[in-house]
This record gives C-alpha cells, sequence and structure tokens, in this order.
C-alpha cells in the first residue's frame, strides 16, 4: 500500500484524503500544530497517520492542500527534501480580497512558480474540484473529472492512478503550462459559485467533459 503525504488540514485535504483512502492508499497528514494534525487523522479513520510541517514526507506524491502563498513557503523551506517526490499543486492563485484576478502574472501559472521552488515533480491537479464532491466521490450523480497538467510523464501517471483508483475521471491535458488555463478556468467558476444571481450554485457543482 502506497502512501499519500498531504500537507494541510482544511476541507481540501480532507476531500483528498477521503479519495485516497477510497484508492486503497495509507494518508500521512502533516500539518502546523501536531495535536489538530492527529485529531484530523483520527477523524478520517483507518490507515491515516500524522505529524508536523517540516517532517520529511513518508508519501511519493505529495499533495498542498495549502493557499497559494503558503504552499510557495512549504516547497522552499523543504528544498532538496522533496527530490524524487511527486508534489500535487491544487491551488487557485486568486485574489481573495477583490475576487476579481489572478495573482499570477499573465504566461505563468501557480504551478509554474511552485515547480521553480523545488525539485521535486510538480503536478497540477484537483484545483478544478471542490472540496464537498471530492468527499462525496460525485457531483450531482456524475463520477467527478480532475484534470491534471505536468511535465514528467512518470509524476502524471501517478496522480492519474491515484485519481482512477479514488473513483474519478483522470483527464491529462498536457505539459505543466496548461496550469494557466486550469487556474483561470476555475477562477471563473468560483466568480459564479460566489455571484448570488446564480442561487442554485453552492460550491458542490464540478467541470464535467461529456460527449
Amino acid at each position: 500500500m502506497s502512501t499519500i503525504t498531504i500537507i494541510g488540514t482544511g476541507n481540501m485535504a480532507r476531500g483528498i484524503a477521503t479519495r485516497a483512502l477510497a484508492a486503497g492508499r495509507s494518508v500521512e497528514v502533516l500539518g502546523r500544530d501536531a495535536e489538530k494534525a492527529g485529531s484530523f487523522a483520527a477523524e478520517l479513520g483507518s490507515n491515516v497517520t500524522s505529524g508536523t510541517v517540516g517532517t520529511a514526507p513518508a508519501g511519493d506524491i505529495v499533495v498542498l492542500a495549502l493557499p497559494f502563498d503558503d504552499a510557495k513557503k512549504i516547497v522552499s523551506n523543504y528544498g532538496d527534501a522533496l527530490e524524487g517526490k511527486t508534489v500535487i499543486d491544487i491551488t487557485n492563485p486568486v485574489n481573495f480580497e477583490t475576487f476579481d484576478s489572478l495573482v499570477v502574472a499573465p504566461g505563468t501559472s501557480a504551478a509554474e512558480e511552485i515547480a521553480a521552488l523545488t525539485p521535486a515533480s510538480v503536478v497540477k491537479a484537483f484545483n478544478t474540484t471542490f472540496a464537498g464532491t471530492l468527499v462525496a466521490g460525485e457531483a450531482g450523480g456524475q463520477t467527478l473529472d480532475v484534470f491534471i497538467a505536468g511535465d514528467n510523464a512518470d509524476a502524471t501517471a501517478a496522480v492519474s492512478s491515484l485519481v482512477s483508483d479514488g473513483g474519478m475521471r483522470p483527464i491529462v491535458v498536457g505539459a505543466l503550462k496548461r496550469s494557466r488555463e486550469l487556474e483561470g478556468f476555475q477562477f471563473l467558476v468560483m466568480t459564479l459559485q460566489a455571484n448570488p444571481a446564480f442561487e442554485t450554485f453552492n460550491w458542490n457543482t464540478g467541470l464535467k467533459i461529456v460527449g
């Protein structure tokens, strides 16, 4: 049984941990507060361990279930300890003060900025899925589509396997630079969720390609 390390103890950490456990993986949760991380791990059930941020991750796949700025700090602090690992960036670099723009410059993405800070193979995934749908494993009765972007074929294959085994459909959209479109499109979806004009949008929607 392979291990997935999740850094963070928020809603997205819970959703991804739920899918990882469904995929038959063991989960390691790392948080800033050891007691909080331990309680979070206990809530998730068996096959979940906990530790503090800064501890060398046990998993070959490390999920940054953190806001963008925090994710950058974490990978910078870990340095070479992440070498040889696959790091999943789930962030959406939204300006939450205005909710009207992204905070990354045109022609780049949060994933690319994070990749520049670590020797790990960075893969963009789960930024287009909301926490509640991950816990449920579906949205509106439909299997979740998880869009994946990365430059390393082995890393994207490992993330695709995790997604598939967790009961979702992996869609590899191309190189890591495709994160620019994934982040931009999810920003648009988030603005719709927050718009009171769309009364039935409640953060439990999902992006789905059908045909």
